[in-house]
């Protein structure tokens, strides 16, 4: 892969745009607010209808090429892998994405050498109207609505294994779990934290040929990078200080069934090479071995990454998520399905075994709308231990600052004293921090204060000072 042009396009301040901020019209002037570019399905096996989009490559190397899109999403850069492949050093080999949802087209770079310039406005996440020009290196991009549409398919079901959601993003993300259980291809799970990726690998193998095997699941991120070659590949006795014996790795223990490797973007740079080997090969070599041992498994991966950008910054091996996104499947956030409120609150307290008498004030319309306007930047998981306060305190508490605020960003106010608003900063940050430091190590707070490089009775403070449970 040739080296990104040196001559890099100078970087304006980075913009998000409203959406309301200009009036959307295609190149004959149809306001395109009036015509939804995506239309829900409001029935179990309903398809969703989606505006069909081109994009027009006006300058640069492949002028006069043009892409029509055949789903709701383009990924644009060089690496093959791309719905639309553009051959230039200056353009990164997973540059930006081009996705079709219910507030109209949007654009995200993908954290690219040289940005993402549209209508002269560099943009991290931002939407896209008819005729807009994109500006990706030295290429030049034209987008533009088709007359026609596109069709996706939702499943007929509301639920698939522990996942629940009457929406069609919900729906949709179901119909593509339903086809993995049903092939024995690698699957590459992504989303953000909390929007339940363990329950999906989970539901693929219950659902599929291998469910009477083992599932083993492996987080990449939870052990320390020299250990986890051995816990993938198992190691022989002597082969390190501590090896008294011979061990098995996951992979020979998970032999006919499933191995999970969650958090799968954590995975050190020297380890990436030898799963791509097992991937391509089905082979493993436990250390401190020069025999290679067949295994038969199938292979599920997750992370909260965007694994393409980890790639442009040479944190990921190419050839190695090439081979992991066999079927790529992106777990909706709860902001972008709202209308699962009422299912997944009735879902989450039956399993807590709550009363429904204690519960009622859980289930008024006027409560779950309240849910509804909440940013829930830790998704299924937050909404989760929100429940469970309420019913700690028999009562439906108040959803914090952090749960409340759209797109979890702390304001300030400037009127107020500098000390106050500093604490409440302060604040906000140890919330966040700690919450994302237990999920890493999965509550364990001995783990967790080493990779802090804090006291564990000060950890232990901090969380109580928090209301936060390890």
């Amino acid at each position: 892969m040739p080296p990104p042009d040196r001559n890099r396009l100078p970087p304006p301040v980075p913009n998000l745009e409203d959406p309301e901020a200009h009036e959307a019209q295609n190149p004959e002037g149809e306001n395109l607010h009036e015509t939804l570019p995506y239309e829900h399905a409001r029935r179990p096996g309903d398809l969703a209808t989606v505006r069909r989009f081109r994009l027009t490559v006006v300058e640069g190397p492949g002028a006069g090429l043009v892409w029509e899109s055949a789903s709701d999403v383009c990924s644009i850069g060089s690496h093959p892998l791309n719905e639309l492949a553009l051959e230039d050093s200056t353009v990164s080999r997973f540059h930006c994405e081009v996705r079709i949802g219910p507030r109209g087209p949007q654009v995200k770079d993908l954290d690219s050498t040289n940005g993402v310039i549209v209508d002269g406005v560099q943009m991290v996440d931002g939407f896209l109207r008819g005729g807009s020009l994109l500006r990706l290196g030295r290429v030049v991009l034209r987008f533009d609505f088709s007359a026609e549409s596109n069709r996706l398919q939702i499943s007929e079901q509301t639920r698939f294994g522990s996942l629940v959601g009457t929406s069609a993003a919900m729906r949709a993300c179901f119909a593509l779990l339903e086809r993995a259980a049903a092939r024995d291809v690698t699957v590459l799970l992504e989303g953000e934290t909390g929007t339940g990726k363990s329950q999906a690998a989970q539901a693929i193998h219950n659902a599929g040929a291998r469910r009477d095997k083992p599932f083993l699941v492996v987080d990449c991120g939870a052990i320390p990078s020299n250990l986890l070659e051995s816990e993938l590949f198992g190691h022989e006795k002597g082969s390190f200080t501590g090896a008294v014996g011979r061990r098995a790795g996951a992979f020979e223990e998970a032999h006919g069934g499933t191995i999970f490797l969650d958090e799968i973007g954590e995975l050190p740079a020297e380890l990436q090479p030898k799963l791509l080997r097992v991937l391509e090969t089905r082979e493993i070599r436990r250390v401190g071995s020069n025999t290679w041992l067949p295994v038969d498994v199938r292979l599920i991966a997750a992370t909260h990454r965007d694994l393409r950008a980890e790639v442009n910054a040479g944190r990921f091996r190419s050839d190695l998520f090439f081979r992991l996104a066999v079927l790529r499947i992106v777990q909706p956030s709860l902001r972008q399905r709202p209308e699962d409120l009422p299912m997944l609150v009735e879902q989450i307290l039956r399993s807590l075994g709550a009363d429904p008498e204690r519960t009622h004030a859980l289930r008024t319309p006027e409560f779950i709308a309240r849910l509804q306007h909440a940013a829930w930047p830790g998704n299924v998981r937050e909404l989760r231990n929100y429940l469970e306060r309420c019913l700690v305190f028999e009562d439906a508490v108040s959803i914090s600052e952090e749960e409340a605020r759209p797109g979890g960003v702390l304001e300030v106010d400037p009127s107020q004293p500098y000390a106050d608003q500093r604490r409440r900063a302060m604040d906000d940050f140890e919330r966040r921090y700690l919450r994302a430091l237990l999920e890493k190590h999965q509550g364990k707070v001995a783990q967790a204060a080493l990779t802090a490089g804090v006291d564990r009775v000060h950890l232990y403070r901090l969380l109580r000072r928090h209301g936060i449970k390890p």
